[in-house]
């Protein structure tokens, strides 16, 4: 279904922050070699997805209200592991995690608050949704292929973004916001 020439959106939101360059653009593609239909941006994500208790302009609202508290952090990349009772496969974080983890805490309320099946476990997600023998392939392609970015794995997470997932699974961009030492601004 296409409504104005963009997909249906769906009621599922999420509050991530975009990996900056070369370091998208290698683990995008690393992403569309295991999932040839994945369509995600790499990403770090800091309220995974979820419905909204009300509009998404009231869910934006409060979240930059409550991220005036946030200056920008560093988030260093470790290596690849994998989530045993989904089959998802990551990127953990070797730094950063700590602050990932405070702001979720101090995000996931009002218009935005889930009860998430998981616990909160920040990382770049690489593979997800899997069959039983592609997995253990995927997996050992990813930790191959990580070893081999020359680049830097380190970077600040200063520009987030709140996204609307649609029914094609292609997550759009609502709002954008810049951390800054003194808190958020537009």
């Amino acid at each position: 279904m296409v409504e104005d020439g963009q997909p249906a959106r769906i009621n599922c939101f999420a509050l991530v922050s975009y990996l900056p360059e070369p370091l998208r653009a290698f683990l995008d593609k690393l992403r569309c070699d295991l999932v040839p239909e994945c369509h995600a941006k790499a990403h770090v994500t800091i309220l995974p997805p979820r419905p909204l208790a009300g509009t998404p302009e009231q869910a934006w609202g409060e979240l930059r209200e409550r991220l005036v508290e946030f200056a920008p952090f560093e988030i260093e990349l470790g290596g690849v592991e994998i989530f045993p009772e989904t089959q998802v496969i990551y990127i953990a974080l070797a730094r950063g995690a700590r602050e990932l983890r405070r702001m979720h805490a101090a995000l996931n309320h009002g218009q935005v608050e889930w009860r998430e099946p998981f616990e909160y476990c920040p990382h770049i997600t690489l593979a997800q949704q899997l069959d039983a023998e592609a997995v253990q392939r995927a997996l050992e392609r990813s930790v191959r292929t990580w070893q081999e970015f020359k680049g830097s794995r380190r970077f600040e997470v200063r520009r987030l973004a709140f996204v609307q997932n649609t029914v094609g699974n292609r997550w759009m961009d609502l709002e954008g916001l810049e951390l800054t030492e003194v808190g958020a601004r537009r």
